[in-house]
């Protein structure tokens, strides 16, 4: 398990060549990627969300592609279409990929697309693959997509219909940095210096493995057991939860904290993990009654609400 540390601990060093901080949210855009599921960054302007998933995709040898969602995007921009190809005086269909064949996808602003864009990802998200007229194209593995929204700009933004949020693994909080770390990024991006690089470290191979040992580790049924007492909280809790989480985010639960303990080097899940991760598991899969927002409540703070009542 120490060398499976040793390589998380040098991917994690190789991003912050280039990513000031944001340490958990490079881990839990990890964890993501171990869970072979995707993630939603959530944060303000400037925050290096996009820089952050620009970065970690360059530390693997994979093929990279970014959409940037306006309100006139359209679903074959995302898929791909068919174009008429010219060749001996004779005219046929020829498929042409759009940027949704590649392994990890960007979608920058994805609340800008028009809902009928962004529900051209759903089948590429969930089922790992794309039907365009009759034909249905597998994606080569790995695929993900990880998305990034802005949560302050609402105008001209269409949010994230609840199916399509319930198929991103994890909703990540991107925060300001403190004031150490902002010197740290003036020093860097502020003064005449070469742009930082970083180095390819995994290929499409090392990152199957690894998903595949991601879910080999073990995990006590005791620590299970909680895991679905705190999926079903979410359900029951109705003085603050209108509508709870499905089964999926008892799955991604379990998974996310096997895979934070993989980056972690253990080979075993500990309660740590389950606390850790069913933040970004659950903030996006929980709506809040009316009398929780009337008090001011997040999502977070119903998520602590039911961890203290299932310890």
């Amino acid at each position: 398990m120490k060398s499976y540390k040793n390589t998380f601990d040098t991917l994690m060093k190789e991003v912050n060549k280039v990513v000031v901080g944001q340490n958990d949210v490079v881990e839990q855009i990890m964890v993501s990627i171990l869970c072979n599921s995707n993630a939603l960054l959530e944060g303000y302007p400037g925050l290096a969300k996009t820089l952050a998933v620009r970065t970690i995709s360059e530390l693997f040898d994979l093929k990279f592609s970014r959409i940037q969602s306006t309100p006139d995007l359209m679903p074959s921009d995302i898929t791909g279409t068919y174009i008429v190809e010219e060749s001996d005086g004779k005219r046929k269909f020829k498929f042409q990929p759009g940027p949704v064949f590649s392994n990890i996808l960007l979608a920058d602003e994805i609340n800008r697309a028009t809902p009928k864009t962004q529900s051209a990802l759903l089948e590429a998200m969930q089922e790992k693959q794309v039907t365009i007229g009759n034909e249905t194209f597998e994606l080569e593995p790995p695929f993900f997509v990880l998305a990034t929204q802005n949560p302050i700009e609402q105008e001209g933004t269409y949010p994230l219909p609840e199916a399509q949020s319930d198929r991103f693994l994890l909703k990540i909080k991107v925060g300001y940095p403190s004031i150490d770390e902002e010197k740290e990024i003036v020093n860097k991006y502020a003064m005449e210096k070469k742009e930082p690089k970083v180095r390819k470290l995994l290929n499409k191979n090392h990152i199957i493995a690894l998903q595949g040992f991601t879910r080999q580790i073990p995990i006590a049924n005791d620590l299970k057991n909680r895991v679905v007492k705190i999926i079903n909280a979410t359900r029951t809790k109705k003085e603050i939860v209108q509508y709870g989480a499905s089964p999926r985010a008892t799955i991604g639960l379990i998974l996310a904290a096997k895979a934070r303990s993989l980056i972690q080097g253990r080979n075993h899940v500990k309660s740590e993990d389950i606390e850790t991760m069913v933040y970004p598991i659950l903030r996006h899969r929980i709506i809040l009654n009316f009398e929780a927002e009337r008090k001011g409540m997040s999502t977070d703070d119903a998520v602590t609400e039911i961890l203290k009542k299932t310890k």
